[in-house]
């Protein structure tokens, strides 16, 4: 029928033509097998070229889009091959056009020189041409093997016969045709589609043999099933919901479709429930819902938690003595001063509240840090009985585990991620960086010059829970300062009288304590509800992603919010508990606040999945790329920039990004050290 089309062809209506016309009505008007193109897909594109025609197939995710083919013009059959061959692409690209421009493409030929089209650097004035047109498009261009290439090759050669005739002839025709190559194509894909019950049918197969359906049946005709209705085919409905049977494999299904798929994503259990009962019942349907919902491992690692924080609060006992137990933490991440100093050590005594703040560096050693605990806290104040600290490297060193066992002192370290343990401390360090930030405001000059300052005036000042300053609650009074010189006259107190007075001051202020932490206790348990676990059970562990890393272009935002599950070995105290840990995660420490982890409410079946994040020790976690997919170049006019797919740590294949080889290559070298590279560089 084209040839007809044609200047130098006279118009005859033939029996083929006859034939060709009534077979291109009955394609329209059948059911067509081609898939919708999703437009956020890339595509592939098969060509091939043939001494009769070119033909194209383009196909996303392995099914067929479209199929595109003409026969050559009389001038394109004096091409040679190389340019035949192009000709097809350039076609495929054109024809195409609103599918591939602006989309990534990959375009897939038996010829395979063209791979080389983009770095040929003798070009002849047609292939020129068709290289600008070609550069538009967001594409690359892969050998494919001629063999592999059959139903590309079947449609440049169409034209000799029709397929459906040829189908329909004897076989020993079709060989020889086959023989003589006249068209007949015996190996190639078959497109098909298969047809599949709904779940309505599935339903409806359940509801024959199901007894409760028949005995809802009985009912029905007795007059006893109020809501019930049976339409022509024997389906049983409540009004307009049909009834499914007790069947879990059923049930199952349809839960799943409505849970688990894109088109519905994980909703809560009231959603769920609200989108299923327009259309299905079942008995204890809701409860049903809220348990399959409430088992989905994917909802317990990513969803958050909308309750009030786990873990009533367990305030720590209240010491006998002065500077008996104390508590100490680091403030780091500060101006470095000409000193060198960078950090502040916090040393708080937990009776008194007298807080000593000690300049230090970073890159202090172990035994330089002894040496200052030695000068400012036990020359001074004694060895104490116990230090509260949380896990950081200075204090779960070796030398200073080694060091306070052999002066008696006993290591009492928070539990993992959880600084509230030592929440004196922390609100001190608060106290002391406000403070000086209001020297660098008024008075100016190097934070450690003003620390001394800072340290008198916070041991000076009033403490809500002792009532009194913590310098009063040490000394017996309070510091002179210039603006209460005259009250502070001499006293003078001997013998008993001393001991005495100092043993009522501490008796005031360990009840003064005991109240201010049962005023405190009230209110926090307030905002918190009580959990607590048996050893067996099985928890999730919240992980948080790291502040401020970025991908070059995007913040990570989607890895999930918990990890495991992990079995409790023990319980620790009140609100702590003992995890089994995997061998991953080694660095981090097994004790968790009750306030970190979430109870897994299905047991796993088998071993759970945790290499899927790097947990560091503060359980943390960065995202960072893990290989490079492939490769890609967009040319400018006066620059050539290469792209990679990089896939990220936490992520899936289809979550890849594209990024600049310079940025990837300058922030994360080790991708480059392998093969990865050389890999992807045949798909520009």
């Amino acid at each position: 029928m084209t040839r007809l089309l044609q200047k130098d062809v006279k118009y005859k209506w033939s029996e083929e033509c006859e034939q060709s016309f009534q077979e291109l009505k009955n394609r329209l008007i059948s059911a067509p097998i081609l898939i919708l193109p999703d437009p956020k897909k890339g595509f592939q594109v098969y060509c091939d070229a043939s001494k009769l025609g070119l033909g194209c197939i383009l196909m996303q995710d392995g099914k067929v889009v479209a199929y595109a083919s003409r026969q050559l013009r009389p001038h394109e059959k004096n091409y040679p091959t190389h340019d035949l061959e192009l000709a097809a692409v350039v076609h495929a690209l054109k024809i195409w056009r609103h599918y591939l421009f602006g989309t990534r493409t990959e375009v897939y030929t038996d010829h395979k020189s063209l791979k080389y089209i983009f770095t040929q650097p003798d070009l002849n004035m047609r292939q020129r041409r068709w290289l600008e047109l070609i550069k538009d498009y967001d594409m690359g261009i892969h050998y494919h093997p001629g063999k592999a290439n059959v139903v590309a090759d079947a449609l440049s050669r169409k034209g000799y016969c029709n397929a459906t005739e040829g189908r329909q002839l004897p076989m020993e025709l079709c060989k020889e045709f086959e023989r003589l190559n006249l068209g007949i194509v015996s190996r190639g894909f078959v497109a098909a589609l298969e047809a599949k019950p709904t779940l309505i049918d599935q339903v409806r197969e359940a509801q024959v043999n199901d007894p409760d359906i028949q005995e809802i049946k009985k009912n029905m005709r007795r007059g006893k099933a109020i809501g019930f209705l049976e339409d022509e085919q024997g389906t049983v409905w409540l009004g307009e919901r049909i009834c499914v049977p007790d069947n879990k494999d059923l049930k199952d299904a349809i839960l799943k479709e409505a849970h688990d798929t894109l088109y519905s994503i994980h909703p809560g259990s009231t959603k769920m429930y609200q989108d299923l009962k327009e259309r299905f019942w079942w008995a204890s349907m809701k409860r049903e819902i809220a348990e399959y919902v409430a088992v989905c491992d994917v909802c317990q690692r990513v969803k958050a938690e909308h309750q009030k924080p786990a873990g009533l609060l367990q305030p720590l006992k209240i010491p006998e003595w002065k500077w008996e137990e104390i508590g100490m933490d680091f403030i780091t991440g500060l101006p470095r001063t000409s000193s060198g100093h960078d950090s502040i050590w916090v040393i708080v005594d937990r009776l008194t509240k007298v807080a000593h703040f000690i300049p230090v560096k970073t890159t202090y050693s172990g035994s330089r840090l002894a040496e200052l605990y030695m000068a400012r806290i036990v020359c001074l104040h004694g060895v104490p009985k116990k230090i509260v600290s949380d896990r950081g490297s200075q204090f779960t060193s070796n030398f200073w585990k080694k060091l306070q066992e052999e002066m008696g002192s006993k290591l009492n370290f928070s539990t993992a991620y959880h600084p509230q343990t030592d929440g004196q401390t922390e609100r001190v360090n608060q106290i002391l960086e406000d403070m000086l930030r209001a020297c660098a405001l008024d008075f100016g000059g190097s934070w450690d010059k003003n620390l001394p300052y800072a340290e008198f005036s916070y041991n000076n000042s009033y403490q809500a829970s002792l009532q009194m300053a913590p310098y009063e609650a040490l000394y017996g009074r309070k510091c002179r300062t210039p603006l209460l010189w005259d009250q502070t006259g001499e006293r003078q107190v001997f013998g008993t009288d001393i001991l005495r007075e100092a043993e009522e001051k501490v008796k005031i202020i360990q009840e003064r304590l005991r109240v201010a932490q049962s005023r405190h206790k009230s209110y926090a348990d307030n905002r918190r509800r009580d959990l607590s676990f048996e050893e067996g059970d099985y928890v999730y562990l919240r992980v948080t992603p790291l502040r401020g890393v970025h991908r070059f272009q995007t913040k990570g935002k989607l890895a999930p919010r918990f990890v495991g599950p992990y079995k409790i070995v023990s319980r620790r105290g009140e609100v702590a508990y003992q995890l089994e840990l995997p061998q991953s995660l080694v660095g981090v420490h097994d004790v968790f606040h009750v306030s970190q982890l979430k109870k897994c409410l299905r047991v796993p079946t088998e071993e759970a999945n945790i290499e899927q994040i790097e947990v560091q020790e503060d359980l943390t976690y960065v995202e960072k790329p893990i290989r490079i997919l492939e490769t890609s170049e967009r040319r400018t006019r006066n620059r050539v920039i290469r792209f990679c797919k990089v896939q990220w740590s936490n992520h899936s294949e289809e979550e890849s990004t594209w990024e600049r080889e310079d940025e990837l290559k300058s922030a994360h070298p080790y991708l480059f050290a392998s093969s990865s590279e050389s890999r992807g560089r045949d798909s520009v």
